[in-house]
Protein backbone atom coordinates (compact mmCIF):
# COMPACT_ATOMS: atom_id res chain seq x y z
CA UNK A 1 0.00 0.00 0.00
CA UNK A 2 1.08 3.56 -0.70
CA UNK A 3 1.43 5.89 2.26
CA UNK A 4 1.33 9.68 1.89
CA UNK A 5 4.16 11.43 3.70
CA UNK A 6 3.25 14.33 5.99
CA UNK A 7 6.01 16.74 4.98
CA UNK A 8 5.57 18.86 8.11
CA UNK A 9 6.86 15.93 10.17
CA UNK A 10 10.25 16.33 8.50
CA UNK A 11 10.84 20.07 8.76
CA UNK A 12 13.21 20.06 11.76
CA UNK A 13 15.40 17.44 10.11
CA UNK A 14 15.37 19.35 6.82
CA UNK A 15 16.70 22.52 8.44
CA UNK A 16 19.41 20.55 10.23
CA UNK A 17 20.66 18.99 7.02
CA UNK A 18 20.40 22.15 4.91
CA UNK A 19 22.92 23.72 7.27
CA UNK A 20 25.30 20.82 6.50
CA UNK A 21 25.11 21.04 2.69
CA UNK A 22 28.60 22.66 2.47
CA UNK A 23 30.06 19.48 3.98
CA UNK A 24 28.90 17.32 1.06
CA UNK A 25 30.82 16.65 -2.16
CA UNK A 26 29.03 15.04 -5.11
CA UNK A 27 30.66 13.75 -8.28
CA UNK A 28 28.52 14.18 -11.40
CA UNK A 29 29.21 12.21 -14.57
CA UNK A 30 27.17 12.58 -17.73
CA UNK A 31 26.30 14.57 -20.82
CA UNK A 32 27.34 18.23 -20.68
CA UNK A 33 25.02 20.58 -22.57
CA UNK A 34 24.77 24.31 -23.19
CA UNK A 35 21.18 25.51 -22.72
CA UNK A 36 20.44 28.53 -24.91
CA UNK A 37 17.26 30.61 -24.63
CA UNK A 38 16.00 33.10 -27.19
CA UNK A 39 13.30 35.29 -25.64
CA UNK A 40 10.81 37.32 -27.65
CA UNK A 41 7.24 38.27 -28.51
CA UNK A 42 4.82 36.98 -31.11
CA UNK A 43 2.37 39.39 -32.76
CA UNK A 44 1.97 37.96 -36.26
CA UNK A 45 2.05 34.81 -38.37
CA UNK A 46 4.63 34.40 -41.11
CA UNK A 47 3.33 34.97 -44.67
CA UNK A 48 5.73 32.24 -45.80
CA UNK A 49 4.27 29.43 -43.68
CA UNK A 50 1.65 29.05 -40.91
CA UNK A 51 4.19 29.62 -38.12
CA UNK A 52 4.58 32.44 -35.57
CA UNK A 53 7.16 35.16 -36.15
CA UNK A 54 9.18 35.78 -32.98
CA UNK A 55 10.54 39.28 -32.45
CA UNK A 56 13.70 38.51 -30.47
CA UNK A 57 14.20 40.64 -27.35
CA UNK A 58 16.95 38.81 -25.47
CA UNK A 59 19.23 35.79 -25.50
CA UNK A 60 20.64 33.88 -22.52
CA UNK A 61 22.83 30.82 -22.02
CA UNK A 62 23.12 28.45 -19.05
CA UNK A 63 25.02 25.30 -18.22
CA UNK A 64 22.75 22.36 -18.95
CA UNK A 65 22.55 18.58 -18.66
CA UNK A 66 25.11 17.19 -16.22
CA UNK A 67 26.47 20.73 -15.83
CA UNK A 68 23.06 21.86 -14.57
CA UNK A 69 23.15 19.11 -11.94
CA UNK A 70 26.52 20.53 -10.89
CA UNK A 71 24.99 24.03 -10.89
CA UNK A 72 22.20 22.89 -8.57
CA UNK A 73 24.60 21.28 -6.11
CA UNK A 74 26.79 24.40 -5.96
CA UNK A 75 23.77 26.71 -5.69
CA UNK A 76 22.59 24.75 -2.64
CA UNK A 77 26.00 25.19 -1.02
CA UNK A 78 27.48 21.76 -1.74
CA UNK A 79 30.74 20.94 -3.49
CA UNK A 80 30.71 19.21 -6.87
CA UNK A 81 33.06 17.61 -9.38
CA UNK A 82 31.97 17.30 -13.01
CA UNK A 83 33.00 14.53 -15.40
CA UNK A 84 31.85 14.66 -19.00
CA UNK A 85 32.77 15.26 -22.63
CA UNK A 86 32.62 18.43 -24.70
CA UNK A 87 33.87 19.37 -28.15
CA UNK A 88 36.99 21.38 -28.93
CA UNK A 89 34.81 24.21 -30.24
CA UNK A 90 33.71 27.71 -29.09
CA UNK A 91 30.81 26.33 -27.04
CA UNK A 92 33.05 23.82 -25.29
CA UNK A 93 35.53 26.54 -24.34
CA UNK A 94 32.65 28.76 -23.19
CA UNK A 95 31.47 26.01 -20.83
CA UNK A 96 34.94 25.85 -19.28
CA UNK A 97 35.03 29.65 -18.92
CA UNK A 98 31.62 29.67 -17.22
CA UNK A 99 32.87 27.18 -14.64
CA UNK A 100 35.91 29.23 -13.64
CA UNK A 101 34.05 31.87 -11.54
CA UNK A 102 32.44 28.99 -9.63
CA UNK A 103 35.88 27.88 -8.47
CA UNK A 104 35.36 24.37 -9.82
CA UNK A 105 38.04 22.11 -11.21
CA UNK A 106 37.68 21.13 -14.85
CA UNK A 107 40.09 18.19 -14.92
CA UNK A 108 37.22 15.71 -15.28
CA UNK A 109 35.98 17.35 -18.49
CA UNK A 110 37.36 15.75 -21.65
CA UNK A 111 37.54 17.56 -24.99
CA UNK A 112 37.05 15.39 -28.09
CA UNK A 113 38.44 17.27 -31.14
CA UNK A 114 35.87 16.19 -33.72
CA UNK A 115 32.81 16.07 -31.48
CA UNK A 116 30.41 19.06 -31.31
CA UNK A 117 29.45 20.33 -27.88
CA UNK A 118 25.73 19.71 -27.33
CA UNK A 119 23.55 22.83 -27.58
CA UNK A 120 19.80 22.94 -26.90
CA UNK A 121 18.23 26.15 -28.16
CA UNK A 122 14.73 27.04 -26.97
CA UNK A 123 12.72 29.92 -28.40
CA UNK A 124 10.39 31.37 -25.76
CA UNK A 125 7.57 33.81 -26.48
CA UNK A 126 5.12 35.08 -23.83
CA UNK A 127 6.59 32.57 -21.34
CA UNK A 128 5.80 29.63 -23.63
CA UNK A 129 8.25 27.51 -25.60
CA UNK A 130 7.60 27.94 -29.32
CA UNK A 131 10.22 25.51 -30.62
CA UNK A 132 13.46 23.81 -29.60
CA UNK A 133 16.33 22.83 -31.84
CA UNK A 134 19.35 20.73 -30.91
CA UNK A 135 22.89 20.70 -32.27
CA UNK A 136 24.73 17.62 -31.06
CA UNK A 137 26.22 14.19 -31.64
CA UNK A 138 24.68 11.16 -29.95
CA UNK A 139 27.38 8.66 -30.86
CA UNK A 140 29.31 7.00 -28.05
CA UNK A 141 32.38 8.71 -26.67
CA UNK A 142 35.86 7.37 -27.42
CA UNK A 143 37.28 4.61 -25.18
CA UNK A 144 40.13 6.93 -24.20
CA UNK A 145 37.61 9.57 -23.06
CA UNK A 146 35.69 7.00 -20.98
CA UNK A 147 38.91 5.86 -19.30
CA UNK A 148 39.81 9.47 -18.43
CA UNK A 149 36.40 9.96 -16.80
CA UNK A 150 36.82 6.81 -14.73
CA UNK A 151 40.32 7.84 -13.61
CA UNK A 152 38.83 11.11 -12.32
CA UNK A 153 36.18 9.22 -10.36
CA UNK A 154 38.81 6.92 -8.87
CA UNK A 155 41.02 9.85 -7.90
CA UNK A 156 38.21 11.46 -5.89
CA UNK A 157 36.77 8.39 -4.13
CA UNK A 158 38.11 9.52 -0.77
CA UNK A 159 36.17 12.80 -0.73
CA UNK A 160 32.84 12.21 -2.48
CA UNK A 161 29.59 11.32 -0.71
CA UNK A 162 27.61 10.28 -3.79
CA UNK A 163 27.94 9.82 -7.55
CA UNK A 164 25.22 11.15 -9.84
CA UNK A 165 24.89 9.84 -13.40
CA UNK A 166 23.08 12.44 -15.52
CA UNK A 167 22.15 10.63 -18.73
CA UNK A 168 20.83 12.77 -21.57
CA UNK A 169 21.47 10.21 -24.30
CA UNK A 170 24.35 12.12 -25.90
CA UNK A 171 26.85 9.25 -25.81
CA UNK A 172 28.68 9.52 -22.48
CA UNK A 173 26.72 6.85 -20.61
CA UNK A 174 27.20 3.26 -21.73
CA UNK A 175 27.03 -0.24 -20.26
CA UNK A 176 30.82 -0.29 -20.02
CA UNK A 177 31.00 3.00 -18.14
CA UNK A 178 28.23 1.98 -15.72
CA UNK A 179 29.83 -1.41 -15.01
CA UNK A 180 33.13 0.30 -14.24
CA UNK A 181 31.39 2.82 -11.96
CA UNK A 182 29.68 0.00 -10.05
CA UNK A 183 33.02 -1.79 -9.69
CA UNK A 184 34.76 1.37 -8.44
CA UNK A 185 32.05 2.13 -5.88
CA UNK A 186 31.57 -1.43 -4.61
CA UNK A 187 32.18 -1.65 -0.84
CA UNK A 188 32.80 2.12 -0.56
CA UNK A 189 29.36 3.00 0.81
CA UNK A 190 29.09 5.78 -1.80
CA UNK A 191 25.62 5.66 -3.41
CA UNK A 192 25.34 5.57 -7.20
CA UNK A 193 22.29 7.51 -8.43
CA UNK A 194 20.97 7.78 -12.00
CA UNK A 195 18.74 10.31 -13.71
CA UNK A 196 17.77 7.99 -16.58
CA UNK A 197 17.13 8.29 -20.29
CA UNK A 198 14.60 6.21 -22.22
CA UNK A 199 16.52 3.70 -24.32
CA UNK A 200 19.42 3.31 -21.89
CA UNK A 201 17.74 1.32 -19.12
CA UNK A 202 19.90 -1.71 -19.91
CA UNK A 203 22.80 0.30 -18.42
CA UNK A 204 21.29 0.94 -14.99
CA UNK A 205 21.20 -2.48 -13.31
CA UNK A 206 22.08 -2.62 -9.60
CA UNK A 207 22.34 1.13 -9.01
CA UNK A 208 21.41 2.46 -5.59
CA UNK A 209 18.94 5.14 -6.74
CA UNK A 210 17.14 5.87 -9.99
CA UNK A 211 14.91 8.93 -10.47
CA UNK A 212 12.71 8.54 -13.59
CA UNK A 213 9.81 10.84 -14.36
CA UNK A 214 6.47 9.10 -14.85
CA UNK A 215 6.92 8.98 -18.65
CA UNK A 216 10.28 7.23 -18.30
CA UNK A 217 8.93 4.82 -15.67
CA UNK A 218 5.97 4.01 -17.91
CA UNK A 219 8.20 3.46 -20.95
CA UNK A 220 10.45 1.06 -19.04
CA UNK A 221 7.60 -0.96 -17.56
CA UNK A 222 5.45 -0.82 -20.72
CA UNK A 223 2.62 0.54 -18.56
CA UNK A 224 0.71 3.77 -19.16
CA UNK A 225 0.72 5.44 -15.74
CA UNK A 226 -2.77 6.89 -15.29
CA UNK A 227 -3.56 6.18 -11.64
CA UNK A 228 -2.14 4.84 -8.39
CA UNK A 229 -2.46 1.21 -9.47
CA UNK A 230 -0.45 1.64 -12.68
CA UNK A 231 2.12 3.81 -10.88
CA UNK A 232 2.71 1.12 -8.27
CA UNK A 233 2.97 -1.56 -10.95
CA UNK A 234 5.58 0.46 -12.85
CA UNK A 235 7.63 1.35 -9.77
CA UNK A 236 7.71 -2.21 -8.45
CA UNK A 237 8.63 -3.57 -11.87
CA UNK A 238 11.54 -1.14 -12.12
CA UNK A 239 12.79 -2.12 -8.66
CA UNK A 240 12.64 -5.81 -9.50
CA UNK A 241 13.93 -5.86 -13.08
CA UNK A 242 16.77 -3.40 -12.52
CA UNK A 243 17.62 -4.86 -9.09
CA UNK A 244 18.17 -1.33 -7.82
CA UNK A 245 17.90 -0.09 -4.26
CA UNK A 246 15.41 2.76 -4.59
CA UNK A 247 13.15 4.20 -7.29
CA UNK A 248 11.92 7.81 -7.03
CA UNK A 249 9.28 8.55 -9.66
CA UNK A 250 8.71 12.26 -10.25
CA UNK A 251 5.22 13.21 -11.42
CA UNK A 252 5.21 16.95 -12.03
CA UNK A 253 2.22 18.61 -10.38
CA UNK A 254 1.34 15.29 -8.71
CA UNK A 255 4.53 15.27 -6.63
CA UNK A 256 6.74 12.18 -6.42
CA UNK A 257 6.57 8.58 -5.22
CA UNK A 258 9.36 6.68 -3.47
CA UNK A 259 9.71 2.90 -3.89
CA UNK A 260 12.14 1.28 -1.46
CA UNK A 261 13.68 -2.17 -1.59
CA UNK A 262 11.98 -3.14 1.70
CA UNK A 263 8.59 -2.83 -0.03
CA UNK A 264 7.60 0.55 1.37
CA UNK A 265 5.92 2.97 -1.05
CA UNK A 266 5.66 6.63 -0.01
CA UNK A 267 3.98 9.47 -1.89
CA UNK A 268 5.12 13.06 -1.40
CA UNK A 269 2.54 15.61 -2.64
CA UNK A 270 3.89 18.59 -4.55
CA UNK A 271 4.53 21.86 -2.74
CA UNK A 272 4.61 23.85 -6.00
CA UNK A 273 2.05 26.65 -6.13
CA UNK A 274 2.21 26.84 -9.92
CA UNK A 275 3.85 24.69 -12.58
CA UNK A 276 5.15 26.79 -15.48
CA UNK A 277 8.03 24.71 -16.81
CA UNK A 278 9.50 21.35 -15.77
CA UNK A 279 12.77 21.97 -17.66
CA UNK A 280 15.64 21.02 -15.36
CA UNK A 281 13.35 19.82 -12.55
CA UNK A 282 14.86 16.33 -12.73
CA UNK A 283 18.34 17.83 -12.29
CA UNK A 284 17.16 19.66 -9.17
CA UNK A 285 15.53 16.54 -7.74
CA UNK A 286 18.56 14.27 -8.08
CA UNK A 287 20.95 17.03 -6.92
CA UNK A 288 19.05 17.74 -3.71
CA UNK A 289 18.24 14.08 -3.09
CA UNK A 290 21.91 13.08 -3.33
CA UNK A 291 23.10 15.98 -1.18
CA UNK A 292 20.83 14.58 1.50
CA UNK A 293 22.07 11.01 1.03
CA UNK A 294 25.70 12.12 1.09
CA UNK A 295 25.10 13.66 4.52
CA UNK A 296 23.34 10.60 5.94
CA UNK A 297 19.67 11.43 5.34
CA UNK A 298 17.29 8.49 5.04
CA UNK A 299 15.51 8.00 1.72
CA UNK A 300 12.19 9.54 2.79
CA UNK A 301 13.78 12.67 4.21
CA UNK A 302 15.94 13.09 1.11
CA UNK A 303 12.85 12.71 -1.07
CA UNK A 304 10.94 15.32 0.92
CA UNK A 305 13.70 17.91 0.65
CA UNK A 306 14.13 17.26 -3.09
CA UNK A 307 10.37 17.72 -3.51
CA UNK A 308 10.59 21.17 -1.90
CA UNK A 309 13.45 22.10 -4.24
CA UNK A 310 11.56 20.86 -7.31
CA UNK A 311 8.55 22.93 -6.28
CA UNK A 312 10.67 26.06 -6.68
CA UNK A 313 12.15 25.37 -10.14
CA UNK A 314 8.89 24.33 -11.82
CA UNK A 315 7.52 27.78 -10.98
CA UNK A 316 10.13 29.40 -13.25
CA UNK A 317 10.45 29.38 -17.04
CA UNK A 318 13.67 27.86 -18.38
CA UNK A 319 16.59 26.08 -16.74
CA UNK A 320 17.08 27.38 -13.22
CA UNK A 321 18.65 26.41 -9.90
CA UNK A 322 17.67 26.64 -6.24
CA UNK A 323 19.57 28.59 -3.61
CA UNK A 324 19.61 27.21 -0.10
CA UNK A 325 18.00 30.40 1.28
CA UNK A 326 15.09 29.91 -1.15
CA UNK A 327 14.76 26.33 0.03
CA UNK A 328 14.69 27.38 3.67
CA UNK A 329 12.04 30.00 2.88
CA UNK A 330 9.71 27.58 1.11
CA UNK A 331 9.96 25.12 4.00
CA UNK A 332 9.24 27.93 6.48
CA UNK A 333 6.25 29.06 4.41
CA UNK A 334 4.85 25.55 4.62
CA UNK A 335 4.96 25.75 8.42
CA UNK A 336 2.76 28.86 8.48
Amino acid sequence: MMQEIAVLDYTNELFRYMDKFPEACILVVGDIIMDEYIWGDVSRISPEAPVPVVDVQNQTKMLGGAANVLNNIVSLGGRAILCGVIGDDPTGWEILERMKPMGLETGGIVMEPYRPTSIKTRIIAHNQQVVRFDRESRKGIQDESRDKLLRTVEAHLGEIGAVVVADYGKGVISEGLMKSLRDLLRDTGVPLAVDPKIGNFNCYHSVDVITPNHHEAGAFSRVEIIDEETLIRAGRQMLEELACGTVLVTQGKEGMTLFEKNGEISHIPTVAKKVFDVTGAGDTVISTFCLGLALGMDMKSAAVISNFAAGIVVGEVGTTTVKVDELRKVVLDRLK
